[in-house]
């Protein structure tokens, strides 16, 4: 147990079991489970689930999806596992990466989100192979985005959120079939360069693309102690668990 921590998520609706010292979940897949617009009934694909974290915040706010994820550190889909049953949220995790996908996932979902490492290789200096492996670029965004593509069924929707300078080699895998695209920029505080990025896209969609207002974080021009300071909007997603649902109206 001292390698491992069991966090609260969502103002304790969720506890995760995480690696002490590897990557651990945070802001990120609470925010991509905002924007993923899914209804209950539907079927859901995390790529790269780590230990559920994305999976779980969606199954707090939407009820009775069919949740599946691909996991490529063992290690870290057994914590997904093991939060699953502690949770009591069914999520179906299959170890493997996105080239050689396991065969129960090759099948069409509803919804694909993904949370692709965003820092080049060397970026990121890390000690810890885990951690290192789930934020630093091994395989390019192209490549999630095309198996993602592949999962979706024709109208299926992938929600992804990576590092703004990702998004030209995002919208560029995107070819014709995937469409209707929007972007939220997420920005630590009023008036600062957007660091990261959601997007949206539809199988088959055809409407324009859109890029929305900013969405920020943090109130205040810098950080006035040890707190979060989220403003009132990013404090009802993040603890709340509210979904994105007016920003990208």
């Amino acid at each position: 147990m001292d390698d491992l921590t069991q966090d609260a998520f969502l103002c304790g609706k969720l506890h995760l079991w995480q690696p002490r010292k590897g990557y651990r979940a945070a802001t990120d897949p609470v925010l991509l489970a905002a924007a993923c617009p899914a209804h209950p009934g539907q079927s859901v694909l995390d790529l790269g689930c780590g230990v559920g974290a994305a999976s779980f915040c969606l199954a707090t706010r939407v009820p009775d999806l069919r949740l599946s994820g691909l996991e490529l550190q063992p290690a870290y889909a057994t914590l997904a596992r093991r939060n699953a049953v502690e949770n009591a949220i069914a999520l179906d995790v299959h170890e493997g990466n996105l080239a050689d996908m396991p065969r129960p996932l090759r099948i069409n979902f509803d919804h694909v989100i993904a949370n692709p490492p965003y820092y080049p290789r060397g970026g990121t200096p890390s000690p810890n192979a885990g951690r290192a492996t789930a934020l630093q670029i091994d395989t390019p965004l192209s490549a999630w985005v095309e198996a993602a593509t592949r999962r979706l069924a024709p109208g299926g929707w992938l929600t992804l959120i990576c590092g703004a300078d990702g998004l030209p080699a995002v919208l560029a895998a995107m070819g014709s079939k995937l469409g209707s695209a929007s972007v939220l920029p997420l920005t630590p505080r009023e008036g600062r360069p957007a660091l990261r990025i959601l997007l949206r896209a539809r199988k088959t969609g055809r409407a324009a693309f859109r890029l929305l207002a900013p969405f920020v974080i943090h109130h205040g021009p810098a950080h006035d102690g040890d707190r979060e300071s989220y403003t009132p909007r990013a404090n009802a997603v993040l603890r709340g668990g509210d979904a994105l649902a007016e920003e990208f109206r």
